[in-house]
Parts: structure tokens; sequence; C-alpha cells
């Protein structure tokens, strides 16, 4: 008997995993789209060929900076007087996110940089210095980077820290080490670096994906800039930093994003920042409409998640709801200045390009809370002004749950558990709830993220329980068939409507294991949900 028995099981487990195949070649035609990061030290979908746009701003690096040191309007130190400043350029990324091997430091000015971590100066001449990189034996990648003499009349600036190798140019998508590997084809970095911007591997990595959305990268998260003279520039030392500093915030500059979305021929989906004057809304139209390739039809959407407490967006559309006397309750307030605001923002768009058409109209809303989308859809006749009305369908384990993970297996039966308002099934119902009120208003539903959402609130250490066993199942191989049901069901409730991921590549943390790899160049074989993911393609 407990032979016959093992052997029914494993031909059910083998007919669920064919199942499971054929249902996501069915849904082959659904758009996958994938949320980039944030440009910050510790990316590990590491974009750039110039890495030192993803470094520490210097004024922000209190461990490697000292004294008080003077900046030009860039960020770069104008005068140490005496000090030092320095910056993480890459800090605690998995090795194998960036190649070893010998880096390229170009400058311009008179001075003298220092490498620290896993860098070490291997030749150094005017402006030029050639860089040793080798990931330390703990498997994490670090390179510090100080200037220590610079002279104030010709300061040190315009530092780029450039990738080995470079690529044929007849192929953006692989980075070659030299030469030798396209005779007569051949762009290095070191001498391209102003044309060729995107690493390599990074462009091969979101290649696959149809949609591209900007919202992390552009730095929209608690961004308070309102005019367009403060939006990120290309001259900019880095565009990493924190979220705002009353100045500037993180992200890179739009043109960044256009050409990211155009070399990709992928649709961008830009997030419009929450206290954005219609000045700025009209000049970032303008210049989508003069740049990005015609044929691509970018998603508009204004900020992100306004309902959302645990950013800015919620609390600035609640304080102009109450403002412009919107609604006396702060959270409706909140949520009519959010829907006013869109209108306002897709008028002054199709204003620009002449016709709304050339553009998706997004309105965005509560996946775990439909009662909220017709408040959203109704106003103003919103429904009859927007083109898609975008969720979050993430499946996880309620907090009040948690408890009861003692192993990996604990997790992914809690996942499977209805008693969970979180399980997959749960979820799927909150969406069946969903698409009956968008279809009522005649709008299509559409994902601007997803996908596990495993997160213990409070611990502050990966290793804090249940973290290790939360972190664990996102390794598991069995988080590839949830995807692939998870995506597989996406498709069956809205009738194969885009899905956004959520995000690029990026390490574990004690606040969510959120990269659908954990490195930008880590084996598929040991990312499952990726692999999930990848059915899809």
């Amino acid at each position: 008997m407990p032979f016959i028995a093992n052997c029914r099981n494993i031909i059910i487990t083998l007919l669920c995993g064919f199942s499971l195949l054929l249902s996501a070649q069915a849904q082959a035609k659904m758009p996958i789209g994938i949320n980039t990061n944030e440009v910050t030290h510790q990316d590990a979908s590491a974009p750039f060929v110039d890495i030192f746009k993803m470094s520490l701003p210097f004024a922000e690096s209190n461990r490697l900076t000292k004294g008080y040191i003077e900046y030009d309007i860039n960020g770069w130190p104008s005068n140490l007087k005496g000090g030092v400043a320095g910056s993480n350029v890459i800090h605690w990324v998995p090795a194998g996110t960036l190649p070893d091997g010998n880096y390229t430091v170009l400058y311009e000015g008179e001075g003298q940089l220092h490498y620290g971590a896993d860098a070490r100066a291997v030749h150094s001449s005017p402006g030029r210095d050639v860089v040793q990189v080798r990931a330390g034996a703990d498997r994490w990648l670090k390179i510090t980077l100080e200037i220590k003499r610079s002279n104030p009349q010709n300061y040190v600036r315009n530092i780029r820290f450039l990738l080995p190798g470079g690529i044929c140019a007849n192929n953006p998508f692989k980075r070659v080490n030299g030469a030798q590997q396209c005779p007569g084809n051949y762009q290095s970095f070191e001498q391209y670096h102003e044309h060729i911007m995107f690493n390599p591997d990074y462009l091969n990595f979101m290649r696959r994906f149809k949609v591209i959305r900007m919202m992390n990268i552009s730095g929209i998260t608690r961004n308070k800039m309102s005019e367009w003279s403060q939006m990120p520039q290309m001259e900019h030392a880095t565009w990493a930093g924190s979220e705002w500093n009353g100045i500037r915030s993180r992200g890179v500059p739009l043109e960044v994003m256009v050409k990211l979305a155009n070399k990709l021929n992928a649709t961008p989906w830009f997030n419009i920042p929450q206290e954005a004057d219609d000045n700025l809304v009209r000049q970032y139209a303008a210049y989508v409409k003069q740049h990005l390739r015609p044929h691509l039809k970018p998603y508009l959407e204004y900020t992100n998640e306004a309902w959302n407490s645990a950013f800015s967006s919620a609390a600035y559309t609640k304080e102009m709801g109450l403002k412009q006397r919107l609604d006396p309750n702060r959270a409706q307030a909140g949520h009519k200045f959010y829907v006013k605001r869109s209108l306002e923002i897709f008028r002054i768009w199709t204003q620009v390009y002449g016709t709304h058409q050339r553009f998706t109209r997004v309105i965005g809303g509560w996946s775990a809370n439909p009662r909220l989308t017709p408040i959203l859809l109704s106003y103003m006749g919103a429904h009859k002004q927007v083109d898609a009305f975008a969720v979050a369908p993430y499946f996880f384990i309620h907090q009040r749950n948690l408890h009861e993970v003692k192993s990996v297996p604990d997790v992914f039966r809690l996942l499977k558990d209805n008693k969970n308002p979180y399980s997959m099934d749960n979820v799927y119902n909150m969406l069946k709830r969903q698409k009956v009120e968008t279809d009522k208003f005649g709008v299509k539903l559409i994902a601007y993220e997803g996908g596990q959402h495993l997160v213990a609130h409070g611990t502050k250490s990966t290793k804090d329980h249940p973290n290790p066993l939360l972190i664990g199942a996102n390794r598991a191989n069995p988080m590839e068939n949830m995807y692939v049901e998870f995506l597989t069901n996406w498709g069956r409730i809205t009738g194969n409507q885009l899905f956004v991921a959520f995000s690029a590549p990026r390490p574990p943390q004690f606040f969510g294991s959120w990269g659908i790899k954990e490195y930008l160049n880590q084996p598929d074989a040991k990312a499952p949900k990726y692999r999930g993911i990848a059915r899809f393609f």
C-alpha cells in the first residue's frame, strides 16, 4: 500500500506540473512587465556602465567623508578644505552582479583618488586610473572611493567608474572582454561610455519584458519635487542618495528612462511626481513625445499608491483634498484629489500629444480593497477619461498567521490555506471582485506590481525569525509553480491583461525578498520566481 500511495502521489505531482505547463503556454500572449529598482549603491540590478552613477553622494557618506567639504551644484566636492570626500560606490551587492576585472576610472581636474574594500588601483596617471575589482571571500562586492587631494582651482569632478571590456557594436546585450571577441566591431566602455549607457547584462535581463515601469528608477517614492528645474540631471555626480534632501531627490533623468525604453523597444510606464506643477507635467510630456519611439505607447500614472500611508503621496493628496474642500473626510478628500489631479495630468498630456490615444491613462487602486475602486472610477466621471485601472495583487502570509511558520513547508502550506486572508485563493477572489467593478465602468484591469509579498514586519535583520524561512521559501523550487499558478489565474480572471512583476534583481532583506532574482547574473536554476515568470515570455 505505501508503494501504491507513493506512486499515486508521484503521478498526481507529474500531472499537476504538466497541467501548469499547459496553462502557462496557454497564457503566453499575456504581456509581462517588470518594475525597475531604485538607484542606490546597493542595487543588484546594476543598470549602468558607469557604476559611479549608483554611488552614495559624497555629502551623505558620513563614514568616508570627513571635514567641512564644499560642493558644487552637481554634488562634486569643490573644496576639501583639508578634509576627505569619500563614497560607497558599491556596497553589499552579491558577487556575480558585476564582473571581476580591471575597471577604468576617468576624471577631470587635479587631485588624487584612493580605492578601498574590494578595489585597488593597479595603474594611475592624471585623469585616469585602472582599478582592480575582486569580490571578497564573503561573496559580497564592496567598492569605496576617496578624494584625498583636490585642487580647488581645478577640483576633481566628472568621475566615471567604468565596467571592464565593452561590446560588439552590433550587440548591446552582451559584454565582451576585448577586441579579440569581435574584430573590427569592438567598442570599449572607456572609449564609448557616453554612447553605451547601459550595462549589457542589465539590458539582456530586461529585454524579455514588454513593459518597464520606471517608478523606482525615477525616484518617485517620497519625492517632493514640484518644478521641472528640480528633475534629475545628466550632470549630477550620482543619481543615488536620499529620497529627498530638500534640494534634489535620487532618480535618473527622464532622458535615461526614455533611452532605456528605446534601447529595449519596450513600453515605458511613467509616474508623475506627487507635487509636480503643470509646467513639469507639460515639459515631461513634450520630452516623451519628441524622444520616445513613436510606436511605443507609454503608460501614464500620477504618483504611486496614493492610498498607501507608508508613502508621502497619501499625506500630500489628503492635505490637498482638504485644502481644496473636495470632501470633509480626510481619506475621501485624498482619494478625490488623486483622481482630480490624475485627470488634470491626462488633459495636459492630451494637449501636448493632440490626442489621448498615444498613451495609456492609468488610475491606481488598492488590490485588497475593491470597495475603493468604484469611488475612484466614478468621481468626476473618471472612468470616461481613463484606459486602465491598475492594482498590485500580492499573495503572502498575514502577520497574524506568521507564528505558524516553523519551516519552509509551513510557508507554502499557509500560502494555500484560506484561513490566511492573503492566500492565493483569497487573492483570486479579491481580483474577481475587482474585475466585476472595472467591468461595470468599462475599464481594463491591469497589474502595476505583483507576486509574493512575504514580509515579517517589526524584524530588523534577515536572521530574525521567521525571515530565514520566508527567504528560504523564495529560494525553494515550489515557488516556481506558485508563480505559474498565480499568473495563470491572473490571465483567466482579467482576460490576459498586463501583469508588471515586482521587481528587478535585488537580494533578500528583512523588509522583503522583492527581486525576481537575487542579483543580476544569478543563474536561472537558482531563481524559481524568475523561472515561473519566464514561462509566460
